[in-house]
Parts: structure tokens; C-alpha cells; sequence
């Protein structure tokens, strides 16, 4: 991206700024407000039982979505569009991993587990993290439905249909793809039961970039005037041609 000399808004004497920036927090503590009480409501959510055997391949062994919690209460899944057969994963997934490490310990000791979960092999996976020097879990769900339960990967069939199930709505399959991201979480009561608790697609996972909060405070904000997220690179690629349109929506 190039980098220039930012034009100056409307310059103002400091009393002028101080009476712009006081409305402006009021509406940021709205804002706040609303945010707690929307999180209030999805804690609120009822909760699904799984029941539903599914299998992943773990560097320590195949387990089962009980074993992703790692003896912990909550579990935050992560799906990361990375398919048997692809050099790399998702450019906007990959910007979103580089966020994951820093988070871990502090998920971890407030009993919350997370993973990344791709229907790429285990192999495919470890090379595209050691490429990117990635320690967050991540696990592959090669040969299982989860992903498509989770209406995360679809099939040649349910694309040529017209639209497919994303976002809890019907996506047409000209804004779709053979796999698209979201995050879900889980939650295990004192016998081991499963719970599907809350998914998020598309923009509902935005929460999970710090860059992009970051970004917001500044006067160029994401500055995507020829798309959303047209400026993001996998990070060792920063130096090489602009890529592909991200598949993000």
C-alpha cells in the first residue's frame, strides 16, 4: 500500500475540538452500552446438544470435539478456510490467525479452549502454519460432516443450486465459495455432554481483528475505498503484488 501525506479536515482551535470530541463520546458509550447488552444476549442463547460423533486429526491423535476442550469448560472454534489441496489458506483468515497466539493464554486461564478446524489434511495444515509461524491450535476435520454441519464448506452440487446456507440465510453461490469462515463455540457440562452454544459468519467475527479496531481510531480507518478488506496480505507477502479479492464478506 502506498503511504501519503494525509490532507487536514476542518482545523479548529482546541475548545471547538474538546466540544466535537465530547458528542463523539457520548455516542461511543452508547455504543458500549448496547455492545454489553447484545453479549448479554448471546450468553442468553439456548444451547443445542451434539450428539453427533465428530472426528479430527490432532497432531497428538484423532480425537473427538469433547478432546478439542483440552479439560476446560468452553470452547471457541475457529474455521479456517483452508481445503485438501490448497498451497495457503484464506488470505482474511490468515489475517485473523496472526491475532490468535497473543490471546491464548489469557482464553486458557479463563476456561476457554480454542482451535482452528480445516478440512485440509494434517500435513497441509503444518506446513501452512510453520510457512507462517503459528502456535494456536489447529486441527483438521478431514473426512468428517463438520464442517458442512456447521455451514462452513459446501459441495460442488450445493453450489451449482444457486445459493447455499451461510450466515444463517440463503447466500447466493455467485458470493459463495467451496469454503467459506466463521467462528463457533461450544460448552461441556460435569458429564462430558456437548453444547453448540453460538456461531458467526461473514462480518459477525470482525470482533476477533484488534488490527481493524486499531485501524478505526485512525483518520484513514481501514481505508478500503476499492473494497472490503482489498488491502490485507498474508503477512510474509506485504512486499509482493496486491492478491486475489479476499474471500471474506
Amino acid at each position: 500500500m502506498q503511504h501519503h501525506t494525509l490532507v487536514p479536515r476542518e482545523i479548529v482551535p482546541r475548545e471547538a475540538w474538546l466540544e466535537a470530541r465530547r458528542a463523539l463520546l457520548a455516542r461511543e458509550k452508547e455504543y458500549t452500552r448496547l455492545r454489553d447488552a447484545v453479549a448479554a444476549e448471546r450468553r442468553a442463547l439456548p444451547w443445542v446438544r451434539i450428539d453427533k460423533p465428530y472426528r479430527f486429526d490432532t497432531p497428538g491423535g484423532a480425537t473427538d470435539l469433547g478432546g478439542l476442550f483440552r479439560g476446560r469448560g468452553q470452547l471457541i472454534v475457529y474455521h479456517f478456510m483452508l481445503a485438501p489441496g490448497w498451497e495457503a489458506g484464506c488470505t482474511g483468515c490468515s489475517f485473523g490467525a496472526d491475532h490468535f497466539d497473543g490471546m491464548l493464554p489469557h482464553l486458557e486461564n479463563h476456561d476457554v479452549s480454542f482451535v482452528a478446524v480445516s478440512r485440509a489434511a494434517l500435513p497441509e495444515i503444518e506446513r501452512y502454519r510453520q510457512r507462517m509461524g503459528w502456535r494456536f491450535p489447529w486441527v483438521s476435520s478431514h473426512n468428517s460432516d463438520f464442517n458442512s454441519d456447521f455451514h462452513v464448506s459446501f459441495t460442488p452440487e450445493q453450489l451449482n443450486s444457486g445459493a447455499v446456507f451461510y450466515n444463517f440465510d440463503a447466500t447466493p453461490s455467485d458470493r459463495a465459495h467451496d469454503e467459506l469462515h466463521g467462528v463457533s463455540v461450544f460448552a461441556r457440562d460435569a458429564e462430558g455432554s456437548v453444547f453448540h452454544t453460538y456461531s458467526a459468519y461473514a462480518r459477525g467475527t470482525e470482533d476477533m481483528l484488534t488490527t481493524f479496531l486499531m485501524m478505526d481510531l485512525t483518520p484513514k480507518g481501514r481505508d478500503e475505498a476499492g473494497g472490503t478488506m482489498n488491502w490485507v496480505r498474508r503477512h510474509d507477502e506485504y512486499a509482493a503484488p496486491p492478491p486475489a479479492a479476499c474471500c471474506r464478506g
